[in-house]
């Protein structure tokens, strides 16, 4: 069942808003692509992805949160929350793959687990993508931010295969050299991108194929590997000796990085292309635009500007979703500025749950995963399911919390039916439509199952309320990742989510008729797409 928050002054218009949902629906059906923009001009579409945002990280979404999100809230009280959208995988060069493609990242052969900054492209070169999608029904497309999708660079010895020392932190790559492989390959007309994750080289800004700044220097030459008053933490496990480590969460691998690029500005900088990119795009009003905005936070390095450093309770992570927030603001303003707000379709959402370990939960006492089981990486809910908030003022004015089951793969199939495009064969293989809850049809199922799978390698498969996990243990970042069965013990977990979210009640021995069908279904999910199924 799906709530629906509607106050008693918009209830006596609600047969009106029905016939008007009615009218562009048989708009959208009638016409062919090119009439339907001219009839009803085609939405802009902005993404904003966060880089390891839990769903509790969202005040509006979270009762107990500590940190807070104004900018967020205020668009959920005029758009659509899904309370159970779930990203494909639980890291993220995975769960971008499934974002764009509309595929689980499973099914690629490189795609499946985070990668590194030097390592090569994981998404098929002919393989279709929502920018190639919308860019054949005449949008104009930008990807600024954090691609984490590999890149084709070119090295010194001219093999095309870099080599990255990580003890020294050099590589052999040619910076003054093109770089292939990105966005601009995969249906972007314009990109500015940094390789991947803020702690992760190389540092650097990529404008259209080509370093922006290609003078060298290593991460070490700039910032020193630790100050005086440096304490460990948790997280000191993921740097050698070698890398940038000030505090928790305020680390950086050694790397090479590029002689103008900050690390504390580097989010600044994404934003300040972002929103120069909806001032250009916005001048051509004849042909909407996309605008992906893959953000570097909250993500490690915790490094919020000067403006919201000290203006949470949960730390410097608490300041970072702040700074998120923020951001959310400063493009809602800029498409208000600019007079493309009412016509622009707002996605907020995350790759991936929060990387927040009980450590920090009791320490703050903020859930970032908010009543789920585990964090980034696992294969337990808190891993894989994110806030997702859409909004579109001049479409959806029904505001509501939806709570069916819904994937980031999703998108695909949604932005076809938005254009009226045909999805060809061997594409968005995973993706279902939820084109018809944005057009105010919220009793309708968007899918009917969802396979989820570990930064360790771990599957599961969700549905009718149910949750089958092959293994034992998180398959991820929680301590055990993995666990050996008992003798006459599961070989596996088996939870009834629809009354036990926190996946504590394993009912794998007690229900060996749904245990089976869940098995069977999985495996026939990683043969073929979901939509084939």
């Amino acid at each position: 069942m799906v709530e629906i928050h509607v106050s008693k002054k918009n209830l006596k218009d609600y047969p009106r808003r029905v016939l008007i949902v009615g009218f562009w629906v048989l708009l959208y059906i009638s016409c062919d692509p090119k009439e339907k923009r001219e009839l009803s001009g085609l939405p802009n579409i902005v993404i904003i992805f966060a880089d390891d945002m839990g769903y509790g990280d969202v005040s509006a979404l979270n009762p107990s949160a500590k940190t807070r999100t104004p900018a967020i809230d205020n668009l959920i009280q005029q758009g659509l929350a899904f309370t159970e959208a779930h990203a494909s995988a639980s890291v993220c060069t995975p769960s971008r793959y499934g974002l764009l493609t509309g595929r689980y990242a499973f099914r690629s052969e490189n795609g499946a687990y985070g990668i590194w900054g030097f390592d090569k492209p994981v998404i098929e070169p002919e393989r279709k993508t929502l920018a190639r999608l919308l860019k054949k029904s005449g949008y104009q497309t930008a990807c600024i931010g954090k691609w984490h999708l590999g890149l084709d660079w070119q090295t010194k010895d001219g093999s095309g295969e870099p080599n990255f020392d990580e003890i020294t932190g050099y590589s052999d790559v040619d910076y003054h050299q093109p770089v292939s492989g990105g966005p601009n390959d995969f249906g972007f007309d314009y990109s500015f991108i940094h390789p991947a994750s803020l702690d992760i080289p190389p540092y650097v800004f990529l404008r259209n194929q080509e370093v922006v700044d290609p003078d060298m220097i290593l991460t070490t030459d700039f910032y020193p590997s630790r100050k005086e008053d440096t304490e460990y933490a948790w997280d000191k496990k993921h740097t050698n000796d070698d890398a940038v480590y000030w505090e928790k969460g305020v680390w950086w691998r050694q790397g090479e990085m590029s002689r103008s690029f900050r690390i504390e500005t580097c989010q600044t900088e994404i934003v300040k292309e972002g929103v120069a990119f909806i001032e250009r795009a916005s001048e051509n009003p004849e042909n909407p635009f996309f605008l992906y905005l893959p953000l570097t936070s909250p993500h490690t390095p915790w490094v919020p500007s000067e403006k919201f450093k000290g203006t949470s309770s949960v730390g410097l992570y608490g300041d970072f979703i702040r700074e998120v927030d923020d951001v959310v603001a400063q493009v809602i303003n800029a498409l208000k500025k600019h007079g493309t707000y009412e016509n622009t379709l707002f996605v907020f959402t995350s790759d991936n749950g929060a990387y927040w370990p009980q450590e920090e939960i009791d320490l703050h006492n903020h859930d970032a995963n908010q009543g789920r089981r585990g964090q980034k990486g696992d294969i337990w809910d808190g891993g894989h399911r994110v806030p997702l908030v859409i909004s579109w003022p001049g479409m959806t004015d029904k505001p509501g919390m939806v709570d069916h089951l819904i994937s980031l793969t999703d998108f695909y199939a949604t932005f076809a039916a938005l254009t009226g495009s045909q999805t060809e064969a061997g594409s968005g293989e995973d993706s279902f439509s939820f084109w018809h809850v944005l057009n105010g049809d919220f009793d309708t199922p968007i899918r009917p199952s969802m396979i989820h799978h570990s930064s360790r390698g771990m599957y599961s498969i969700r549905g009718g309320g149910w949750k089958y996990i092959e293994g034992l243990g998180s398959g991820g970042f929680t301590f055990p990742d993995t666990e050996t069965p008992l003798e006459n013990g599961p070989q596996g977990q088996l939870y009834r989510v629809e009354v036990d979210s926190l996946e504590q009640n394993n009912l794998f021995s007690e229900s060996p008729e749904q245990l089976q069908e869940l098995k069977e279904k999985l495996e026939r999910g990683k043969r073929k797409g979901e939509t084939a199924s």
